[in-house]
């Protein structure tokens, strides 16, 4: 039986950018590499808030990427 181990975790926050000459959205994005891999959603969310407040563009979303080892 396959055994998944998670070895690493980041975070990408989505940000608003306005329009382009088309009207149509542009999504900026920042990505944060090293997340604690024990990290909880609620945790995740407070830090990810406060480093938006620290952005030029306002928060869309909050992403969270793991990479696992599967091994058998």
């Amino acid at each position: 039986m396959a055994t998944a181990a998670l070895v690493d975790s980041s975070m990408r926050l989505e940000l608003d950018g306005g329009l382009d000459a088309d009207n149509k959205p542009v999504v900026k994005s920042k990505n944060f590499a090293n997340v604690k891999t024990a990290s909880t959603p609620d945790q995740l969310y407070a830090v990810a808030t406060a480093l938006a407040g620290l952005q030029e563009y306002p928060l869309l979303m909050i992403r969270r990427n793991d990479s696992f080892a599967i091994n058998s």
